[in-house]
């Protein structure tokens, strides 16, 4: 067997991606994948206390957030290219299937990866944003439709990166409504906005109307956690509730009090728990 080795990049699609590769170097890999506006920075708290359960985590900056991986137009950033990403940078890494996690943005493109590579992912665990086809279904039937009206203000072109970087008081003061620190908020400014991020996050918006209709049918075959916290302002209980009902295999919905929808900064220590426990010990599906 080839000895694990480290990595700070990975190549696919002609892009070159920009990886975080800490902890024991001969620990089980977690792969940790970040949502908008965020890059694999907001995983570091989380990452630490993996570090402290022996896990080694993997951390790339995605699509549209490396510096060297930010295509123009919204038609590279479909769920197809995302799990692709995944893919490569699991492949990549050679040491076989690993522990997958995403949060908000980064929970869709685990999901559907899980969904399409079994044999990539030993376990998967999804914070804040539900299987797409259960995040759908709770657009018809609770108030998640009223949450997400962003997304369709994010379709617009150009208009989105003019208010946010010609008026940071719209920034500011949206993030403070989420539950985002001072100091989130000046990391978003920082790396997001000034950093040249932003049109590549907000493509991930703009490519959704081109997602293949399957997507919401697929299934998850691997043990599965999804984690919602009841201060989320952007996702709905309901999504949350809807989401077993895509895994064919052990499944949790695990419920943070308290929590807003940064779950990997503000309650770090749990999420290690919950992703510790999914990783070891397949949770019981409820009957």
């Amino acid at each position: 067997m080839t000895a694990a080795r480290r990595i700070a990049t990975f190549d696919h699609d002609g892009l070159v991606f920009d990886v975080r590769d800490t902890g024991p170097l001969d620990g089980a890999v977690v792969v940790l994948l970040h949502g908008f506006p965020q890059t694999g920075a907001s995983w570091t708290d989380t990452a630490a206390q993996l570090h402290q359960r022996g896990y080694r985590t993997i951390v790339p900056d995605q699509r549209g957030y490396s510096p060297r991986a930010r295509p123009r137009g919204r038609f590279a950033y479909r769920s197809g290219r995302l799990v692709a990403d995944t893919v490569a940078l699991i492949e990549t890494l050679g040491s076989g299937p690993v522990h997958l996690v995403g949060h908000d943005w980064g929970a869709v493109a685990a999901w559907s990866t899980a969904a399409r590579r079994p044999d990539l992912v030993r376990s998967l665990t999804t914070v804040s944003v539900p299987h797409p086809g259960a995040f759908l279904r709770a657009m018809l039937t609770s108030d998640q439709l009223a949450r997400s009206y962003y997304m369709f203000l994010f379709q617009l072109p150009w208009l989105p990166e003019f208010v946010l970087r010609r008026l940071p008081r719209v920034l500011d003061r949206t993030l403070t409504g989420t539950g985002m620190t001072p100091a989130q908020i000046e990391q978003v400014r920082r790396d997001i906005v000034r950093g040249g991020a932003l049109t590549g996050g907000l493509n991930w918006y703009r490519a959704m109307p081109f997602q293949h209709p399957a997507a919401l049918r697929t299934r998850v075959t691997v043990p599965t956690t999804h984690v919602w916290s009841d201060g989320d302002t952007a996702l709905s209980r309901r999504s949350a509730e809807l989401a077993g009902q895509y895994v064919d295999a052990a499944y949790r919905l695990e419920v943070l009090t308290g929590v807003s929808h940064w779950v990997p900064e503000e309650a770090a220590a749990t999420l290690a728990d919950i992703i510790d426990r999914t990783a070891r010990t397949p949770p019981s599906r409820p009957a």
